[in-house]
């Protein structure tokens, strides 16, 4: 018995390789799908299964690309439907896979097809179970990604999912390996837990809603303070169902470096300059109109909350990052990206084209500055609990997820010098950049942000302690 967890840290997502004498399966792959064909190639195994544990919100699933490049069928399990040929696997369905056995387990809640596969060893003993977005580690999967207008509730949901862990995992022995889809910063649940794989005895010991006391009680606890899910997520969930072009389709159309002449013939109105380089690099110049999303953060998650799907993608990218961006956007569903800056930000330079830029300050140059700045408003992106837990007082939050929405930004004026800043420096920048390309350019961006701000001597930090209860 061989098994890998393959992790993605910027989407916080878990595929699995899992081996028996030569055969393999994959669970819930991403879009690109080498390093499964890698993997197999280098252990001279065959791919014999293709297992998903529901439609995936988050990320657009490498399961068609996948079954093409190796003939395995895709696997989902009860009530799923298709726009394409699947296995649908009935409820204690089970898979030969060498020596081990797969068994379908049916748990409805996170979504109504959601399984998770149970994998029984050589001798038929339970090993370890992959619960996908029904169970995490400290947490469950979030109940509210497939309701049905008001054919069923979010506490519909939540109920089928309480059923499904006391009736289905409950009654696994406490050593099995518990292998989730998600770990830490997924938006799949409320609060995963920092590891990526545990027990079902260490889930029943430390996760809250696997504590609580009644079906009632599961139900509040999992849907009382639950966030909106970011707004790519039912698009993905479609694409999934639905199919989507190749990824080395995508490449093909996607890699097309263009000189500075070329790229501005390419921009049209609805056209989106994507700079893909590190915050801290853009700030110091960029493409007129650029949106700034560094790939060293949650790239793919921002670019799906905040970049519309419909409109094509120029791209300016640290050189040498053209592929790596084209894949990370493809993983959420962007199939548009019509080329590359050629020469990246350099070559726009010194073609002699207009730049703009992002004044950088450091936190006790903030402190020094409000005091005598009338006009001055401290704008925090970071997200609503986040900013209850502790603010400059009189700061302004809209989060970074609202800034797409005018009536956000209606508060805000020509006249105001806006410093922005979230909890480290990633998210101002984001910020800052869609407030240009809105016409606000009277702004500053907080190195370090909030916890550099904390450390001021002379900030004043309130709480919002009605939302933190």
């Amino acid at each position: 018995m061989y098994i890998k967890q393959l992790y993605t840290g910027c989407l916080s997502e878990a595929a699995y390789y899992i081996e028996s004498n030569g055969e393999a399966a994959i669970i819930d792959p991403l879009r690109d799908i080498d390093i499964y064909l890698n993997l197999a190639n280098e252990r001279k195994a065959k791919i014999k299964y293709i297992f998903e544990t529901h439609f995936h919100a988050d990320f657009v699933s490498g399961h068609l690309d996948l079954s093409k490049a190796t003939g395995a069928p895709i696997i989902y399990g009860p009530n799923t439907k298709t726009n394409f040929t699947v296995h649908v696997a009935k409820d204690g369905e089970t898979f030969k896979l060498g020596e081990l056995t797969f068994e379908v387990l049916h748990t409805p809640g996170h979504t109504l097809e959601s399984s998770c596969y149970l994998l029984k060893d050589a001798s038929g003993k339970n090993h370890s179970i992959f619960t996908g977005d029904t169970l995490f580690v400290g947490d469950v999967g979030r109940p509210d990604l497939a309701q049905k207008g008001a054919e069923i509730t979010m506490a519909d949901l939540a109920g089928m999912m309480y059923d499904s862990i006391h009736t289905k995992l409950f009654p696994l022995e406490d050593e099995v390996l518990v292998y989730p889809a998600h770990g830490p910063g997924s938006s799949c649940g409320k609060n995963l837990g920092p590891n990526t794989h545990s027990t079902i005895g260490e889930e029943k010991e430390n996760n809250y809603a696997l504590k609580a006391a009644s079906k009632e009680e599961f139900i509040k606890q999992v849907t009382d303070g639950i966030q909106a899910p970011p707004t790519y997520f039912p698009i993905n969930a479609k694409i999934n169902k639905e199919g989507y072009d190749s990824l080395d389709n995508v490449l093909i159309k996607g890699l097309k470096g263009l000189s500075v002449k070329e790229f501005k013939a390419t921009l049209t109105e609805d056209t989106i300059i994507l700079d893909t380089r590190n915050a801290t690099v853009f700030t110091n110049g960029f493409v007129p109109d650029s949106i700034s999303i560094g790939l060293e953060g949650r790239f793919a998650e921002w670019a799906g909350s905040i970049l519309p799907f419909e409109s094509p993608i120029l791209l300016v990218t640290e050189q040498g990052q053209e592929k790596e961006t084209i894949v990370r956007l493809a993983r959420v569903g962007f199939d548009k990206v019509k080329g590359y800056l050629e020469g990246s930000f350099e070559a726009w330079q010194k073609a002699g084209e207009e730049v703009d830029m992002i004044i950088d300050i450091e936190a006790d140059e903030l402190m020094m500055d409000m005091p005598h700045d009338k006009n001055l408003v401290v704008v925090d992106v970071r997200r609503t609990t986040e900013f209850a837990d502790g603010h400059l007082k009189d700061a302004k939050n809209i989060s970074l997820i609202d800034m797409t929405d005018p009536a956000a930004m209606s508060d805000l004026e020509e006249t105001q010098n806006l410093y922005l800043h979230c909890a480290g420096g990633y998210r101002s920048v984001i910020a800052a950049s869609l407030l240009k390309r809105q016409g606000i350019h009277n702004l500053r961006n907080i190195l370090g942000g909030w916890a550099k701000i904390k450390e001021q001597e002379k900030a004043e930090i309130v709480k919002e302690t009605s939302v933190l209860n």
